[in-house]
């Protein structure tokens, strides 16, 4: 169960950072330019979006430990099939397979690590974390000198093994399940199994869970639950934009794409140390909007570093970038701290993940349409000028010391 939670978990990203690296490579090779490049990097959040409110629904039919097998086949298959596409929409389709099922697994491993690991939740969830941002680090790191030694199909297609590995712990242990619930005398491995899965099951704390219980209020009215969707949907716009373009961007200043990739990396390894950190921060101050503020204030200047001279100190500007959206992980945290009521808790993070994936879907397609419109990254840097205001206002909205329950 343990390796089948890390494995998946180091799965959930290797879609996005194996192929931006790539992208001007791809494209020259496949015919698409910037435009499309925005299409693929809008995708990771349109299938996160979509299965964020599909998943329930598919886990309550199959229950948790077929949902992830499926997530994770849906994953290996589509990573493979990426190495396969003959044309752009073919690309396109595998890689949307790819990432709705990565999207099904960010919302059922969770609950799986509260089902098996009820003793050990902090433990398991601080690996998770770990194991997830290690898969985003990895594939920018290696995407690039794999496609120099093998070709760019292959650097896609290789990472399909990951999501195969992640499958076979989740086949062993619905064969485990099923022994022990078939056959007299099997083994005390699937018979403890088989009753953390019916204890779990009886006392309503995995799979039931994930209905989303009815609130009472509407969680639409809250300005807390606005601020918490702007704040998450800025962060989340602002950071698959420089996934998708942080190695065109770099590219474009003379940079070679290994260095593109080394720099996604950067960006990624730096989110590892935030996550960690953050929930840490949160529930010690009542107020974390200072938080905020100094989010923002990386954000800024990593811009303006990137837009007027991104190799002065290109170190400098990407670890600035992977400091400011910290505010992602606040806010996860805000949805609990913000919330009374398991009830308030699940309405919340439905309409904050919601809405924000959806608001995030435009960034990196209009990041690379205004770069087309102008020619230059002026005007794509101003528009995420304007995506930090609505930040701002999200994070001064949800930051502020009030309950959910009393404004909807």
């Amino acid at each position: 169960m343990l390796a089948g939670i890390a494995l998946s978990a180091f799965t959930l990203r290797t879609a996005v950072t194996s192929l931006t690296p790539l992208l001007d490579r791809i494209g020259e090779g496949l015919g698409f330019g910037t435009t499309m490049t925005g299409v693929f990097g809008m995708v990771p959040t349109a299938a996160f979006a979509a299965f964020g409110v599909a998943t329930p629904a598919i886990a309550h039919r199959l229950g948790l430990e077929r949902t992830v097998l499926l997530a994770m086949l849906m994953a290996g298959a589509g990573l493979f099939l990426r190495g396969l596409a003959p044309g752009t929409w073919t690309l396109l389709a595998a890689s949307a397979l790819a990432l709705s099922g990565m999207g099904i697994g960010n919302v059922v491993l969770p609950p799986l690590v509260k089902r098996y690991f009820p003793d050990r939740v902090g433990v398991v969830s601080s690996a998770y974390i770990t194991l997830l941002q290690l898969g985003t680090i990895l594939p920018a790191l290696a995407a690039v000198p794999l496609a120099d030694a093998a070709g760019w199909r292959v650097s896609l297609a290789a990472w399909s093994l990951v999501g195969v590995a992640a499958m076979l712990p989740w086949i062993g242990v619905l064969w485990l399940e099923r022994r022990a619930h078939t056959t007299p005398g099997c083994s005390q491995r699937a018979r403890m199994l088989a009753e953390a899965h019916d204890r779990a099951v009886a006392s309503g704390d995995a799979a039931p869970e994930l209905a989303h219980p009815p609130a009472r209020g509407r969680v639409w009215r809250s300005p807390v639950a606005w601020g918490l969707a702007l704040m998450f949907g800025m962060t989340s716009l602002v950071t698959y934009s420089m996934f998708t373009w942080l190695p065109t961007l770099f590219a474009d200043a003379g940079a070679s794409p290994a260095f593109g990739g080394n720099m996604v990396a950067l960006f990624s390894t730096l989110g590892l140390a935030t996550g960690l950190v953050m929930p840490m921060i949160a529930v010690r101050v009542a107020n974390p909007f200072p938080v905020v503020l100094a989010c923002l204030a990386c954000f800024v200047t990593s811009f303006l570093g990137l837009w007027l001279a991104p190799m002065a100190a290109p170190l400098l500007w990407v670890a600035l970038l992977g400091l400011g959206p910290s505010t992602f992980p606040l806010s996860l945290v805000l949805i609990n701290l913000r919330t009374r009521t398991p009830g308030g808790s699940a309405a919340l993070s439905g309409f904050t993940q919601g809405l924000g994936y959806s608001l995030s879907c435009i960034g990196p397609l209009a990041f690379g349409w205004l770069h087309d419109l102008s020619h230059a990254w002026t005007l794509s840097f101003a528009f995420l000028g304007l995506c930090l205001l609505m930040l701002a206002t999200g994070g001064w909205l949800a930051c502020r010391p009030r309950m959910l329950e009393d404004s909807w």
